[in-house]
């Protein structure tokens, strides 16, 4: 079978393709994945990181780069991992004293905080365009499926159709990736294999949900395809021998590639690229091959 690599499937490793044809489960990460709601997200988490290093002061090229870097590596993992690294930014940078006073939505704060406190001030400000596109969603404005990567719904589908139990996992808090998964008509597909961050928050990181799917289904790591737009969860998937889908999803449009998500899948070690879900005959042509 030849696929079309310039255009609409990928293959960067070839010799998965004699490891294809067995997949009996398929775990995708949520956020630029399947959904959309999110998208954005990075330009509400770099300034508020940028903001707790630099305190009063101005920032810098070097810490905006630092930042900007850190978030792009992190994609796909847990919120508070992330707001535990910003926290150690700012103890390293120094910049805000522990006496330091500062304004935020009206209530002054004492800095440097914890990382459970900059989560809390991230998702403030993030869950305003949130709750706007939710209810946009709920109240007929738009689709369901105009918040989700095109074809995403036939595609989980078509894996059902095929026998593939389908999990969903996220970086984003239990609760509302469970919300936002209702809300897009996607909850019942997973049938309450959702995972979202708990407060414990090692419980549903991706390396153990993935392991632990592995292990209690007793499965090869072909018959398991990992499919996600971050480099945590392809890079997870790489190291249990799982096959690795990666997205490259363009949330804006949300369908095309997008050049920046390209680069840094190819860098976590991806099989095969992807840059939406609008054409699952082909990709299932290929996943479900014999060689």
């Amino acid at each position: 079978m030849t696929i079309n690599i310039d255009s609409y499937l990928r293959i960067l490793h070839p010799e998965v393709q004699a490891r294809l044809g067995q997949i009996r489960h398929a775990l995708f990460d949520f956020d630029g994945t399947l959904s959309v709601l999110r998208e954005g997200w990075e330009s509400v988490m770099v300034p508020v990181m940028i903001e707790s290093i630099c305190g009063q002061a101005s920032g810098t090229p070097e810490i905006e780069l630092e930042v900007r870097e850190y978030v792009e590596q992190s994609t796909g993992t847990l919120t508070i991992l992330q707001m535990e690294w910003l926290a150690e930014a700012v103890r390293k940078h120094g910049l805000v004293s522990a006496g330091t006073q500062h304004r935020d939505g009206g209530t002054e704060h004492r800095s440097p905080r914890s990382a459970a406190a900059y989560k809390a001030r991230y998702l403030e400000r993030l869950m305003v365009r949130v709750r706007e596109r939710i209810l946009q969603v709920e109240t007929g404005a738009c689709r369901p499926d105009d918040r989700m990567l095109s074809g995403a719904r036939n595609f989980l589908a078509g894996l059902q159709e095929r026998g593939a139990k389908v999990y969903l996992i996220s970086g984003t808090d239990h609760a509302d990736v469970q919300r936002e998964a209702g809300v897009l008509g996607l909850a019942n597909f997973f049938a309450g294999r959702i995972y979202g961050a708990l407060d414990e928050r090692e419980a549903h990181s991706k390396d153990r949900i993935i392991q632990r799917i592995l292990d209690e289904h007793h499965l090869f790591g072909n018959e398991l395809l990992v499919v996600g737009d971050g480099p945590v969860e392809i890079r997870e998937a790489r190291g249990r021998g799982a096959i690795a889908l990666g997205v490259a999803s363009d949330e804006v449009a949300r369908t095309g590639w997008n050049e920046h998500k390209i680069a840094r899948l190819i860098e976590a070690g991806a099989d095969l690229l992807i840059p939406d879900f609008s054409q699952p005959e082909e990709l299932f042509r290929l996943l479900y091959s014999h060689s």
